[in-house]
């Protein structure tokens, strides 16, 4: 569909040096992906493991696939197993971070993840607490972590109409970055900053992303 090519110049188009995009690529079969990457799109978001196991394949390796659901504990494996995730960007606890680690250990690799925040209104939302994510960074977890690099923050802002709303909420999470720099000066690689999806992404970029995550934007909606 060149209707997805011509999107993607859309987008491009409003996004300044330095911002990457990544296209939410869920729930589109992988015909579209592959218009997206006849037009130079690299970066793709998937959140469902199943989905992923057939889409690899199926597409180019030089595919950069982004992890960006909630990953439920039992599916850690495989997903590392896939050798293919370029960034899990939704680590939402502890527990999971622990488990990524060990699996990613088990198979001989490094994952790069991001820690998620949940600043939102909504209780559907996944992710830390600020306070738990500063506590963890206080208290240097990752210095413990073997196979597994924090590459730094994903959130979302609230559903909802409210451009105040939002703009504090991607705020917060710029700020929280920047305060756990300042509790570990000597972090490494904590540069990523992950939010904006279609319908803020600009408003995001305006608070500090580097990347942001379109889907409806470029595929149109979801099947």
């Amino acid at each position: 569909m060149p209707a997805i090519a011509e999107a993607l110049r859309d987008i491009r188009s409003t996004l300044p040096q330095g911002v990457e995009l990544v296209a939410v690529s869920k729930f589109h079969p992988a015909e579209a992906i592959a218009e997206a990457y006849q037009a130079g799109q690299r970066a793709f978001g998937e959140s469902r493991i199943q989905e992923l196991l057939v889409k690899i394949p199926a597409l180019p390796e030089d595919i950069r696939w982004h992890f960006i659901g909630h990953l439920q504990t039992n599916k850690v494996r495989q997903l590392v197993a896939t050798r293919r995730i370029a960034l899990i960007e939704s680590i939402d606890s502890e527990r999971l971070l622990r488990l990524v680690d060990a699996e990613s250990e088990r198979a001989g690799i490094v994952s790069k993840v991001l820690m998620q925040v949940h600043v939102a209104r909504e209780e559907t939302k996944f992710g830390f607490l600020p306070e738990e994510l500063l506590d963890f960074f206080r208290n240097r977890g990752f210095e413990t972590l073997k196979a597994t690099h924090i590459c730094g923050l994903m959130g979302m802002a609230s559903n909802t109409d409210d451009t105040a709303r939002i703009e504090a909420d991607f705020k917060a999470i710029a700020d929280l970055r920047k305060e756990i720099l300042d509790i570990c000066p000597d972090l490494r690689g904590f540069d990523t900053l992950s939010m904006g999806m279609s319908h803020d992404y600009p408003i995001a970029i305006k608070a500090g992303a580097n990347l942001v995550r379109v889907g409806t934007a470029i595929f149109g909606d979801r099947f």
